[in-house]
């Protein structure tokens, strides 16, 4: 979650919805997200909404699950002001900041007012993000009697020079731990990565990938560092005191980890996301969550500028808790700014989005331009040629390292 807000249309002080977005609801799915802005430490390349200590100026830690809760409230009326039928979450996604750094009694009363006021749809799927020592043993098992079903270690690398450059915190030797402890209470396990650290060699990025495959998580996320504006890791890097992270050694991991992750029985579902085979299918592990998003259907976002979508309008909350816990306080919606999809956005997204999943598009129900286009992507060897005899838009390898420029061509 990006800390700038876009620039959009004021968000009414009720948080009211326009009558559309009761069209088609009851074929999408709805799920919810809760948005923890606390974090011990700014690590010097997020660009997330999220707060230490000190930056709270106004508002206090302890008070949050309680407004959270409240928004919960309010969610409700306004979808069911809205004529939206009655829908329980298929989906709970605790996501920071690092939520566990809240008492495990906070994230739990959060879940349980999403079940008493959604409930959760059978088999739902609720994940918690965590850092590696934001938890014990303990407090994994809490989160699994309360119905969580799946944690989120954010493990970044296994090398101890690559994690001091990202401001990790963790031993890279405490992963093990987390894991089997998240496995004893019954918990699904995904770990994130990052490649392309300044400093980061191919060698250090095989290291992490080996010592992550070796943990067998259920899900394994690798995202490519990406230098934010106003970070500090922007402010080394134009002081020359790190490297820019080099696109082309940025390429030679991802496919990289393609490799390994393949070879271990890991199946991309997503640009950035493999998930682990079982019994021949590689659906049973993906984040449902996150595949939501990529899908266009319904969710809730709840929390300091946490951002929503419900039947094509979008809406992000105020940033800064302080300001949220006012709005939260006075009754009030915590939306800052929304936007209604046109046809026109609506159309580019599904294609953004549709083109970073394993299913890919269905070229029929692409516009004839985008059609034309198809065959050239196949000749230049960036989208499967087998995959669009059956009718799919599918990205090779190649067409992965290359996903925008594939859109572009897409949308031309």
């Amino acid at each position: 979650m990006p800390s700038a807000l876009p620039l959009a249309d004021p968000a009414p002080s009720d948080g009211a919805l326009p009558e559309s977005v009761t069209v088609g609801a009851a074929e999408r799915n709805f799920g919810v997200y809760l948005h923890v802005p606390f974090c011990r430490v700014r690590c010097g390349y997020c660009d997330f909404n999220t707060y230490t200590s000190d930056e709270l100026r106004g508002a206090k830690r302890t008070d949050y699950a309680g407004q959270a809760i409240a928004e919960v409230a309010l969610a409700r009326d306004i979808l069911d002001r809205a004529g939206l039928p009655s829908r329980k979450a298929s989906t709970v996604f605790f996501g920071g900041g690092t939520p566990t750094m809240l008492p495990v009694t906070d994230l739990t009363a959060m879940l349980a007012a999403v079940d008493q006021t959604w409930g959760l749809a059978h088999g739902a799927e609720v994940t918690t993000e965590a850092n590696p020592d934001s938890v014990d043993a303990a407090y994994l098992r809490s989160l699994a009697d309360a119905g969580f079903t799946r944690v989120s270690f954010g493990m970044q690398s296994a090398v101890p020079h690559v994690l001091a450059t990202l401001e990790r915190t963790h031993d890279p030797e405490r992963v093990p731990l987390v894991v089997q402890w998240a496995r004893d209470a019954g918990l699904e396990v995904s770990l994130d990565l990052i490649y392309g650290t300044p400093g980061e060699s191919l060698d250090d990025w095989r290291v992490s990938l080996e010592h992550a495959i070796a943990q067998h998580p259920d899900h394994l996320s690798a995202y490519s560092l990406i230098v934010e504006d106003g970070t500090k890791l922007a402010r080394q890097i134009r002081r020359g005191e790190v490297t820019q992270p080099d696109e082309d050694l940025q390429a030679d991991m991802y496919e990289l980890a393609d490799e390994l992750l393949g070879s271990a029985g890991y199946g991309w579902y997503e640009v950035s996301n493999w998930a682990r085979e079982s019994s021949g299918d590689f659906a049973e592990h993906r984040s449902r969550h996150n595949l939501a998003y990529w899908q266009g259907h319904d969710w809730w976002g709840i929390g300091p500028g946490a951002h929503s979508h419900v039947g094509g309008v979008r809406w992000w909350n105020v940033k800064h808790p302080a300001a949220y816990a006012d709005r939260i306080g006075a009754g009030l919606s915590p939306g800052a700014g929304r936007e209604t999809l046109d046809d026109e956005t609506r159309r580019v997204e599904s294609v953004l989005l549709g083109t970073r999943i394993r299913e890919g598009l269905v070229i029929a129900e692409l516009p004839a331009s985008a059609r034309t286009a198809v065959a050239g992507l196949i000749g230049d060897g960036l989208v499967d040629g087998a995959s669009a005899v059956r009718g799919s838009l599918v990205l090779t390898l190649r067409g992965r390292l290359l996903a925008d420029a594939v859109v572009r061509r897409l949308l031309e």
